[in-house]
């Protein structure tokens, strides 16, 4: 009690975020439950029949449901390492630019996509990556295309990695500089002194530096594996591409929302809920066993 005299300021300040976090994150725990229902609306959650697993069993039984499991492994796998090694070369060949106001030029034009939505770019990405958008104008002046980008399921999986990599691998950079800024100076002026080469000085003093922090967010990022990113495929995608472009979420968002298969839906969340759990942890123990990294 005399401590919390001393910082009850401190306690007022996070309180309206600890209400935020219990009304919004622990109070709608309580609807997992339906996850084990055939879950009626009209009937709600104390009168919705008990079905056990049944909502599972038929998760594995179902086609599409496996189809939708690899497509969001498939997506987010990918776009897991390219995030990672596109904002890790970028950050080492931004270093290499010596006119400070070029530099920071450039990192503020491949910033600004990361702070635009996925509803605004959605719009502007369907409208160049039409049949008769610019995109395949251009392809055309070589004799290409035109090409589906958003109706064909092949290219879908390349458009939504592609574009996710464009928004998002100039903010990641940020992690990368700041790691770059802690170097030493005088290891490359010692390295330069032996007559070591720019590109030796990447090699032996600024790779081998970054690969610490590298594991470090390529272990967390684990964590979210199973989020292929709901906002960008929910505004890029169609029924066209529901085979390959379909995600849990989006797939949970239509069976339970538009199907009213709540029960079904809920079991998919938790499902994902749970392995995305189990990553956390695994991801957390790799990145104090790996790179001395914790949070406790």
């Amino acid at each position: 009690m005399k401590n919390l005299r001393k910082t009850w300021p401190f306690h007022l300040m996070l309180l309206p975020a600890m209400i935020f976090l219990i009304v919004f994150s622990y109070i709608p725990m309580g609807g997992i439950v339906m996850a084990f229902q055939d879950y009626k609306p009209w009937l709600g959650i104390g009168g919705s029949p008990w079905v056990g697993l049944d909502n599972f069993r038929y998760l594995f039984e179902r086609e599409d449901s496996v189809q939708v499991i690899w497509n969001t492994l498939f997506i987010a796998v990918l776009k897991l390492i390219f995030n990672l090694i596109v904002p890790f070369a970028f950050a080492i060949l931004l270093n290499e630019i010596r006119k400070t106001a070029l530099q920071r030029g450039v990192q503020t034009l491949v910033y600004l996509p990361h702070f635009l939505s996925w509803v605004i770019l959605g719009g502007i990405l369907i409208d160049l990556l039409a049949t008769g958008g610019l995109v395949n104008r251009f392809l055309g002046v070589f004799g290409l295309g035109p090409y589906f980008f958003l109706g064909d399921n092949d290219w879908f999986r390349f458009t939504v990695i592609l574009s996710d990599i464009w928004k998002e691998f100039g903010y990641s950079t940020i992690i990368f500089l700041a790691a770059l800024a802690s170097i030493d100076p005088s290891q490359y002026e010692a390295a330069e002194i032996d007559g070591a080469t720019r590109l030796k000085q990447t090699l032996h003093i600024t790779v081998p530096s970054l690969i610490p922090i590298l594991m470090v967010v390529g272990t967390l990022a684990l964590g979210n594996v199973l989020n292929a990113g709901f906002d960008q495929i929910f505004n890029l995608y169609n029924p066209l591409v529901y085979e390959k472009g379909d995600i849990i979420d989006t797939f949970v968002y239509r069976t339970a929302i538009l199907n009213g298969e709540m029960g079904f839906g809920t079991a998919i969340g938790l499902f994902k809920s749970i392995i995305s759990m189990i990553l956390i942890l695994i991801s957390y123990r790799l990145a104090y066993k790996w790179a001395g990294y914790r949070i406790f």
